[in-house]
């Protein structure tokens, strides 16, 4: 979600102002994108004009965002950064009522609580995120393993013993470095000590917890292929018939995003998503790249645009849910299933 990119190396103001000028060109997109001008403007030391972009996101229409209460949750961890505490805890507090079903907002607010040294109310929050989202779960998905991290760090702060949601943590953990010496509070001593041994072994956890960060920056961005819905693909044809070479019918065109992914996933490639395409949103893009929509070159470039923009979503399903298609039926019976 936010930008990971040290200050010296961009001008997080000037890339805001680009994110909000493209904002107005895709505002299908408007969301994604004012939330990473938002993240900019912080980074830039300019949180009021990031309050100010939450604030012109949740006023614009709050019913149609797609997550207005990850908007709040980071509107209520900036808030606090530069001392409207007060307002920051009832935001917090209403999101911990509202109980929202993603876990990104239950992690920003409990990061936002542990970052003030409110560790109780932290453990508190992470735990709540955790019974409502994993309970009789049987496989956390990747976004959810945040909660049970950060639930197991403040345990370890607090002086807490495990308990299954930090066993579950382990397991999930991939890390050669494990969660207890991560979450160790007494790391921060070794800082401090003329013992080789104990500052090379800190800077070994260090690169470890470094290429864990690394890892879960990466997902965002996926390997993406492009879908066209039967419509989209019909008008899309109709108005540049060129790329009729590209998509022969609608069946091979769904086969062969499946086909690609399985190859992919297949010779290791991790992260995989994939894009639903729109005519209008490929118009606007050929004309922003110069092009003419009809070249079948500016496909995987749209492709990865759109990725880039956050409108990826990963491939395979996870189990039970829905195809990618937008059939209706369960992915396993269906893309999924050995003879789609």
């Amino acid at each position: 979600m936010r930008p990971d990119t040290p200050a010296e190396n961009v001008d997080h103001t000037a890339e805001a102002a680009r994110l909000e000028r493209t904002a107005g060109l895709y505002p299908e997109d408007a969301e994604a994108l004012l939330l990473q001008a938002a993240a900019h403007l912080e980074l830039s030391g300019d949180r009021p004009a990031a309050t100010a972009l939450y604030d012109r996101l949740l006023s614009s229409s709050p019913a149609g965002l797609e997550n207005p209460h990850l908007v709040r949750a980071l509107k209520a961890s900036n808030l606090w950064e530069y001392g409207h505490e007060a307002e920051a805890r009832a935001i917090i507090t209403g999101i911990r009522t509202a109980a929202p079903r993603d876990p990104a907002p239950w992690v920003i607010v409990a990061e936002s609580l542990e970052s003030h040294d409110e560790l109780e109310a932290a453990h508190e929050t992470f735990t709540e995120g955790v019974r409502l989202l994993l309970t009789d779960v049987p496989e956390p998905p990747y976004s959810a393993h945040p909660l049970l991290f950060g639930r197991h760090r403040v345990r370890r702060m607090l002086g807490a013993g495990h308990d299954e949601w930090d066993a579950l943590a382990d397991a999930l953990h991939s890390s050669p470095v494990s969660l207890d010496e991560l979450h160790d509070p007494k790391r921060v001593w070794s800082l401090g000590s003329d013992n080789p041994l104990e500052l090379e072994a800190e800077i070994s956890r260090l690169r470890a917890e470094l290429g864990t960060y690394r890892e879960a920056l990466s997902r965002p961005f996926p390997v993406a292929v492009l879908h066209w819905p039967a419509g989209e693909l019909a008008e899309l044809l109709a108005a540049y018939p060129p790329l009729a070479q590209e998509y022969p019918s609608y069946d091979e065109h769904l086969a062969t995003i499946e086909g690609a992914l399985r190859e992919l996933a297949a010779s290791g490639t991790a992260n995989l998503g994939i894009v639903t395409g729109t005519v209008p949103s490929y118009e606007a893009f050929a004309a922003s790249e110069g092009s003419s929509p009809a070249d079948a070159d500016l496909l995987p470039q749209y492709a990865t645009t759109l990725a880039a923009r956050g409108r990826a979503v990963a491939w395979p399903p996870q189990r039970g849910a829905g195809c990618w298609c937008g059939a209706g039926g369960a992915y396993e019976g269906c893309h999924g299933s050995t003879a789609g």
